[in-house]
């Protein structure tokens, strides 16, 4: 596999992490540096472990995992997009006490966004890949992706705040549904 595959792969399995880091710049006013790496360093670090996690299962467990992957990416996807939504409607005291960097919101969400890069792991036990250069690519442009995200995100939530998070929110669930759907009818 060529330098440019490798790099357009890369693209495809950063998108959830960029939409999802879209969503957490929602729900700061004024990012500092740490609300920039974060996303970027759990979504890089999780594109980089799923694919080399897969990539030594091999065909193993590829039917196992192909069977459950949208199911979990998307009960994770909807269970937080669901809390950003109620959150929205909460009031501007309740919505402050959440921290969405906290760890255990970034160890879900880097989970969910990264699940799809296990199963290319698996396809690239199959392939002739250097999975070394691959998962630093996959987990660099991931890490890059998801800060320009925070930024995005950031500017437009300071204009529309709690709809913003309402759409943030509904970006989630939509994508969880998009994942399930292409998994069980494509």
């Amino acid at each position: 596999m060529r330098l440019p595959e490798i790099i357009l792969i890369a693209l495809g399995l950063s998108m959830d992490a960029f939409a999802v880091s879209i969503t957490l710049g929602l729900s700061v006013k004024r990012p500092k540096i740490k609300e920039f790496l974060i996303p970027g360093v759990y979504f890089g670090l999780f594109q980089m472990i799923m694919p080399l996690a897969g990539y030594f299962a091999g065909t193993y467990f590829a039917h196992k995992i192909q069977e459950l992957d949208h199911w979990v990416a998307f009960a994770l996807l909807v269970l937080i997009g669901g809390k950003m939504i109620k959150e929205s409607f909460s009031k501007e005291k309740e919505k402050t006490k959440g921290n969405p960097f906290q760890f255990s919101t970034m160890l879900l969400l880097a989970i969910a966004t990264s699940i799809d890069a296990l199963a290319v792991g698996i396809t690239f036990a199959f392939l002739d890949v250097d999975i070394w250069k691959s998962i630093i690519i996959i987990g660099v442009v991931t890490l890059c992706l998801s800060m320009c995200g925070v930024k995005i995100g950031n500017v437009f939530g300071t204009k529309f705040k709690s709809k913003a998070e309402f759409i943030g929110g509904a970006v989630l669930v939509i994508l969880g549904v998009k994942i399930l759907i292409e998994h069980l009818f494509f």
